[in-house]
């Protein structure tokens, strides 16, 4: 059957992870042949509406695409059935334990499935129904909003970013924040988290406060056993890169509401303090641009004096 996309319910998209490279691949084969394999929907029976059990990535991929209208199969029988056989028929991509958490959480709170049934219905025993319905509960659900979005690996959120935060969630909320929109392998993820869970006070602040940085400084001491010379270059990097996470940890504070007990003294040496920071800042980004033109134009001289070549 064909269905208009005002006829699909997306009710279950958040359940699954935003892969970007296997998204491209399926745009790009869609494009060319278009939808060859169709969405599992399962009728609303309140509703002239279908609601998606599996193919929200073929649904993104047509939308993109410009296309009217998505090739569907319609299940008989009810929403959790349908969603509890479409994972266990699952072969083409291996679930994340995120995924799983989302779905059995989904499956608990929706349609009141008991721990035993959810672990007889899935093959495993009630405690790593246990252990999965507490990653959802211990991950914030900000980290786990950019997870579904694709922008943390779930893998590496699962592994690494859990257990901190089931230590110190605040700890866990800033280095993400201060991660930003830079995507980190899991092996990242792993080697932030082993220095975090070992290092001292002094060490866990810098982390915190500039999780690229440390992380390059580590990776270059694996490989570079020997000192060297930090190239001006780098250092200018490392500096702007600590006044990024340092705006966007004080923007986080702001919204959290830091601002609201203080007293009117408090406030007003802060509001001195931003106005001095807004003053450095400015004159940093006039002479950044400034050098930036000195330096263009010395590039245009030189190549002005390059002898002329024939054609």
């Amino acid at each position: 059957m064909q269905l208009e996309f005002h006829q699909l319910e997306l009710r279950y998209e958040r359940l699954r992870v935003v892969r970007p490279e296997p998204e491209r691949r399926l745009l790009a084969s869609m494009a060319e042949v278009g939808q060859q394999v169709p969405i599992v929907v399962v009728q609303d029976g309140a509703r002239d509406r279908y609601v998606v059990i599996d193919g929200y990535k073929r649904i993104r991929s047509l939308r993109k695409l410009a296309r009217d209208v998505v090739v569907a199969s319609s299940w008989p029988g009810e929403e959790a059935e349908a969603l509890i056989m479409t994972r266990l028929m699952q072969t083409a991509e291996a679930e994340t334990a995120l995924e799983q958490s989302w779905l059995l959480l989904e499956l608990k709170q929706r349609f009141g499935f008991s721990l035993e049934e959810l672990g007889r219905r899935f093959g495993h025993s009630v405690s790593w129904v246990s252990r999965r319905l507490a990653l959802v509960q211990e991950l914030p659900d900000e980290i786990q909003q950019r997870v579904q979005r694709g922008e943390i690996v779930a893998h590496g959120a699962a592994k690494y970013l859990v257990p901190l935060a089931r230590a110190n969630r605040q700890a866990c909320l800033e280095l993400v924040e201060a991660i930003g929109s830079t995507h980190l392998t899991s092996s990242d993820l792993g080697i932030l988290y082993r220095a975090y869970q070992t290092g001292n006070w002094v060490t866990r602040q810098r982390l915190l406060q500039a999780p690229l940085v440390f992380l390059k400084s580590h990776k270059q001491a694996q490989v570079t056993p020997v000192l060297v010379e930090p190239n001006p270059g780098d250092n200018l990097l490392s500096d702007l890169e600590v006044l990024s996470s340092a705006a966007r940890r004080a923007d986080r504070r702001l919204r959290q509401g830091a601002l609201r007990n203080l007293a009117d003294p408090e406030r007003q040496e802060l509001a001195r303090c931003l106005d001095q920071s807004l003053h450095e800042t400015q004159r940093l980004a006039e002479r950044f641009h400034q050098e930036m033109g000195d330096v263009g134009s010395e590039h245009a001289g030189r190549d002005s004096e390059a002898p002329a070549t024939r054609a």
